[in-house]
């Protein structure tokens, strides 16, 4: 039987367990890649943030129609032209954040809300802007709904910053922009980390962790390719 069939059916306690086996084979999965397990060896993730990705119900935040592949580990579409990410893509920029409870962070693209809900976990206030407005009401219902209390969304332009509450420990951008948003720079606080795909629809894309020091001198770090739907708006 298909895992993901029991969706919405059949004894609730029963599906649960089974989603939870789902997200701890994903969770596997991520640790055995990061531990050169695959042909393919990605940057590991730690296992703090490996333990939030085995708790956030990321079935709750894909398309019922997607709901075969909620804990396969690569993006789906979410609808508007927008996907959800690959989980191990979720956990790395989340690893990079470093985030702590006194942290506020800062996420352009909200999207289906899923990411925003695993800064929950680690961070104590989570700001997010999605520009397709329909996706951040949606995404808005969800997190209250499973009870992300510290997260806040609001649509618009997410290349602009969100500056009334800057500034932030971090920020996260989940779409690649052809360029680092300057707001965005300017609203990361002393000491803050930045993690942001680089590079136009076709080009290659590299993931980035910006910091700033105390100072406020910016730092750049290359980490790995990655494929990401393009920043919108006016950056």
């Amino acid at each position: 039987m298909d895992l993901f069939k029991l969706h919405g059916a059949g004894d609730k306690s029963d599906s649960e367990k089974r989603y939870a086996q789902a997200r701890l084979k994903l969770v596997n999965e991520i640790r055995a890649m990061s531990r050169g397990a695959s042909d393919y060896v990605p940057r590991p993730v730690s296992e703090r943030v490996l333990g939030i990705l085995a708790k956030v119900p990321r079935h709750c935040f894909v398309p019922e129609g997607e709901l075969c592949g909620a804990y396969a580990n690569h993006p789906l579409p979410i609808g508007h032209g927008q996907t959800i990410s690959q989980p191990y893509i979720v956990a790395l920029m989340t690893d990079l954040l470093e985030l702590h409870k006194q942290h506020s962070v800062l996420e352009i693209g909200t999207g289906s809300g899923y990411q925003a809900a695993v800064l929950s976990e680690l961070a104590g206030k989570v700001y997010s802007i999605e520009i397709v407005a329909p996706l951040a009401v949606q995404a808005a219902t969800v997190l209250g709904e499973l009870g992300y209390a510290n997260v806040e969304v609001k649509a618009g332009d997410g290349s602009a910053g969100w500056p009334e509450h800057a500034p932030y420990d971090g920020i996260i951008v989940t779409a690649a922009a052809e360029h680092i948003p300057q707001p965005l720079l300017d609203q990361l606080k002393p000491g803050g980390r930045l993690v942001i795909p680089v590079g136009g629809r076709f080009d290659i894309q590299e993931l980035m962790l910006i910091t700033k020091d105390r100072e406020g001198q910016i730092h750049r770090m290359n980490i790995e390719p990655v494929r990401f739907v393009p920043l919108t708006g006016g950056e």
